[in-house]
Order: structure tokens, then sequence, then C-alpha cells
């Protein structure tokens, strides 16, 4: 086992995450996330009613006794999802343990600490961090460049982010972003982190609900395989390279608006990729570490492989470092 202050604070055997992913994060992937060992969340505005909600919280637990969380994601809307209500259904769940991200979750922690819920709150950068920190959060997830959805305007890599974060935080830190296997869970305990996020490594297994199609694509498409859309709108999101996100970026660079490429980028579009399998139809999230992708195995293979080849790192490799380093 890797013990760390991420395991002890929420209760689970792995410092591994499965954050909460559009479409994606259903009580069948976080089921089997939990039972592996690992904390999956539940994505709330997957659901398209708080009662909704409530009922895929119930299915879950019918699928798994070990704990798990909620995504509770902030956006930006002429017309937003009713917040409070969602986080009601969560509260009268019983849930424990709520992952926040987007904006400044302190409404959300108004509600959700007073009944005793732990807040792991995601941030692209240290200033964001260290906000949330002083709001009173259990946990910082610290997402890189590298991630896939929105990385933020600062293009810091994980390699000086994680760092960085370390330097200035005292709760425990989730690196995200990149992370795919043990060599990424290993290096991010060595930068300061107390577990790691993964978003697209877990899209890619035989529980993640999307359709066969999109997983193919993910283990065929390489690092280079991403397109940075909404630059110009300072509102950046990674994305996999398809013909709908080239034709976004080619309308952004000539000059266009929001209106000009709303309709492509449509979530109906991106969620028919994920049910239909057309990779082309729409835009979908997916990050650089697809390059580290190479199989389409169950979350308890990959959970059980990425601890088993940590712990062969820290203990034989590391180990043979450090001595050869002694002689």
């Amino acid at each position: 086992m890797l013990n760390t202050r991420f395991t002890e604070t929420f209760g689970v055997e792995h410092p591994i995450v499965q954050g909460g992913m559009m479409w994606v994060g259903v009580a069948e992937l976080v089921s089997a996330v939990a039972n592996a060992g690992a904390l999956g969340f539940l994505t709330a505005l997957t659901q398209p009613t708080p009662e909704a909600l409530v009922k895929e919280i119930a299915r879950t637990r019918e699928l798994t006794d070990r704990p798990f969380g909620v995504n509770l994601t902030i956006l930006p809307a002429i017309n937003p999802p009713p917040y409070a209500e969602y986080r009601q259904a969560i509260i009268e769940s019983g849930i424990e343990i709520v992952e926040t991200a987007g904006s400044n979750p302190a409404e959300h922690l108004a509600d959700f600490k007073p009944h005793g819920i732990k807040v792991i709150h995601k941030a692209t950068s240290v200033r964001h961090a260290i906000k949330a920190q002083t709001l009173g959060v259990d946990a910082v997830s610290i997402d890189g460049f590298e991630c896939a959805g929105h990385p933020g305007e600062d293009d810091v890599p994980g390699l000086i982010l994680i760092p960085a974060a370390a330097d200035q935080l005292q709760v425990p830190i989730v690196a995200s972003g990149g992370i795919g296997d043990a060599r990424g869970l290993v290096a991010a305990l060595a930068l300061g982190a107390d577990a790691v996020n993964m978003g697209t490594r877990f899209m890619c297994t035989t529980e993640s609900p999307i359709a066969e199609q999109v997983k193919q694509q993910i283990v065929a498409n390489d690092e280079r395989d991403t397109e940075l859309i909404f630059r110009t709108f300072r509102n950046t999101a990674r994305v996999a390279k398809n013909a709908i996100s080239t034709k976004v970026v080619e309308i952004e660079r000539g000059g266009g608006e929001f209106a000009d490429v709303q309709e492509l980028v449509s979530g109906a579009r991106g969620r028919l990729v994920f049910e239909q399998g057309d990779t082309d139809h729409g835009i979908w999230s997916a990050g650089q570490v697809q390059g580290l992708i190479h199989d389409i195995p169950s979350c308890a293979e990959l959970v059980e492989r990425m601890v088993a080849e940590a712990k062969a790192l820290i203990d034989v490799r590391l180990a043979w470092i450090s001595k050869a380093a002694a002689a």
C-alpha cells in the first residue's frame, strides 16, 4: 500500500482519484474505481436534475460499499444549473466527499462544511489553490497544462506546478493532468503531491460508459493529438484533435467570434460522440496523456498495476539510483 495524507484523510486504499468528467462519471465507472480501492467521483451535472443525481448516488451504492464522492463544477452560464438544489441532493444523500471545480467554491463550502462533508477543490494555478485553502477546503487538486478540459490561461505544466503548489499549501495536494501510469504517480509523490487524479486514463477502461470507438481512438492517439480551443476567448480547453476541433481553431485564428463556433462545440454534439462513437461528430475532452495509454484495462487491473509498478519503482529503481549515488 502507498499510504499518504490523502489516503488517511479520505479513507481510501490507494492515492488515486478518478475526477468528475461530464457524461463519463456515472455509477458503473465510479463504483468500479471505488471497488479497486481508489476514489471515484460521480459528475453531478451529467444528471439532468437533482432528483436524478439522488437516484444515481443510490445506484452507485448498490454497486459498491466503499467511499466515493460527487463532483460539482461551477460553470459560467446564461441560465446556470440549480446549484443549491444539487447541493441539497448531495447533502441529503449522505455523501461525505465532494470535488468542486470552476469558479470560487465559497458558496458550496458554506453548505457542505456544516454537514461534515470533505471538499477537494480543483485549481489551475497556485494563487487559486491558496485561495481555496483559505476558504477551508480539505484538499486541492492542482491541474497542470497537460490536462484534458480547462487548464487555465497560465500554461504551467505539472513538473513546475505541483512543487510550486507544495511549497505554498498545507492541505493535501492531488496532482492532476498528464498522469496515466505508475511513473506519473511516483513522480507526483516525489514532487510533493499526496495523490494523483486521472481523467483520460479512466475514460479508457472497460467500465467507462463511452463508446468503444472513442476508447480505441484514445489508444491510437499520441501526445500530439489534442487541440487547445477557446484560446482567443480566454477560456482555453484541451480536447481531442479531430475534424471539429481543427475547424474551431481555424475559425478562431481567422478572428471568429464565439457565435461562429457555438454550434460546432455544443455539448449535445460532444455527448453523441461518447454515445455513438463517431469521434469527428463534436469536440470531446482528452489530455496529452493519450500518448501513454496503450490498452483498455478494467479499473481494478489499472489500479492494481499502477500500485504494483509504483512500489517497484520506489523499492528497486530509486533504491538502485540511491545506492549508485552513494558508491
